[in-house]
């Protein structure tokens, strides 16, 4: 009955090298250096819990019980290994095997299936408020036509062209990367966004050549509307939307765009938002037509502008398939809800598109008040230190005086 134990164990020998190989490969690949150090030595310890002589001297004592002591050691080195896979590696392997879009996808999908509470978006418009968004803990954000377009000095109107929303676009993209370098240097992970493609600048190839720009800069998602050009703030006066054939046919294109995307790069190509504004000008049933008729065509969330109450928000939710978003803009139209009674009636996100930048400019008014009057803004400021922080200084200068990047001292070494 021996000689089949010890079969038995020399296979088990073989599987535990096999695992430290494959294992170590894989540490050093996705480790850093002194974690690579540490589980190198916790590897050495490993293999000299059943090294080959012991082996071979059981083998000569053919002592059962031996063999089993052995087999129970080879069991701890196993659970030792992959403890350590599953706390230090496996969380590196999903990070870098996420593209921002399926980031925001399964985010998404885990607050539909109950699984997490709703996602609050915080909406940003340049790198300093993507960085404050990441730093504040949001696992998801939203880039603001309406507060792009302010912070270059205009009304949301469509003043600002395509190419600038791009520019801020990769404004964004930078903040939320560099916020993710500082806050888990080891395993960053930038926070997906979606980016306002307003209209879409134009006919369908437009729409088209607009979600793969942002697809480019790195945004998870692209909503597109229906609103006639140039396009407005919803929560204003003056605003049309085109027919039905037309809307379909923008979303439609962009959820070619997507598609055509993933074919030729081999990644998930942003997710379509599609938004309707055509609660206002056209009634609900024609605004539920149409985000219907949107998710028919592909779309993989949509946006009901505008509701006026929670009766319309509540029937939007149920007879519209799909994720859903929520615009809770205060002082707008719709009512300004709980995020666990949006969650409630269906919503997937909510979006608060105008909170940093209102916040922003009453800040700002109260301080210019007191320097115009010549009092002091020490109670409306930060502290150097922190502003400092905050954009990323204390980082730079750890990263500064930590790396040796001088090309003779390379060469030397």
């Amino acid at each position: 009955t021996a000689r089949p134990l010890r079969k038995v164990r020399r296979r088990d020998h073989v599987a535990l090298d096999l695992f430290l190989v494959v294992g170590t490969t894989v540490i050093h690949i996705l480790l850093r250096p002194e974690a690579c150090e540490l589980l190198g030595i916790a590897s050495i310890k490993m293999m000299a819990l059943t090294p080959s002589s012991d082996i071979r001297r059981r083998r000569r004592r053919n002592d059962r019980r031996d063999i089993s002591r052995g087999s129970r050691s080879f069991v701890s080195c196993a659970i030792t290994g992959a403890t350590m896979i599953q706390l230090l590696i496996l969380p590196r392997i999903r990070a870098l095997g996420l593209v921002p879009p399926e980031r925001l996808r399964r985010l998404l999908d885990s607050t539909h299936r109950g699984d997490a509470p709703i996602q609050l978006m915080p909406c940003v418009y340049d790198g300093l408020t993507a960085r404050l968004v990441a730093q504040s803990g949001f696992n998801v954000t939203f880039m603001t036509g309406f507060g792009v377009s302010s912070s270059r000095g205009f009304p949301d109107t469509q003043l600002i062209s395509y190419h600038e929303m791009l520019m801020h676009a990769d404004s964004v993209a930078e903040g939320l990367s560099s916020a993710a370098l500082e806050l888990s240097p080891n395993a960053p992970v930038a926070i997906p966004c979606i980016a306002d493609g307003d209209t879409g600048y134009g006919n369908a190839i437009n729409v088209k050549r607009t979600v793969h720009g942002y697809a480019r800069s790195g945004m998870a998602g692209v909503m597109i509307e229906d609103q006639v050009s140039p396009k407005r703030c919803g929560h204003v006066l003056g605003k049309s939307v085109v027919g039905f054939d037309e809307a379909v046919q923008r979303i439609r294109a962009a959820c070619d765009a997507r598609d055509e995307y993933e074919a030729l790069f081999g990644v998930k190509g942003p997710l379509i938002l599609a938004r309707t504004d055509s609660l206002v000008t056209d009634g609900f049933e024609d605004a539920i037509r149409r985000c219907q008729a949107f998710r028919e065509v592909g779309c993989d969330m949509t946006f009901l502008e505008s509701p006026t109450s929670k009766d319309q928000m509540r029937e939007y939710c149920e007879r519209v398939s799909g994720w859903k978003l929520a615009n809770m803009l205060e002082g707008g139209r719709t009512p300004i809800l709980p995020p666990a009674e949006l969650q409630s009636m269906g919503y997937t996100m909510a979006a608060y598109p105008l909170t940093l930048l209102s916040a922003s400019i009453k800040a700002m008014r109260e301080s210019l008040d007191l320097i115009h009057e010549g009092k002091s803004t020490c109670d409306k400021i930060l502290q150097f230190s922190e502003t400092k922080d905050v954009v990323g200084f204390t980082k730079y200068s750890k990263e500064e005086q930590g790396t040796n990047y001088d090309v003779l001292t390379i060469f030397e070494k």
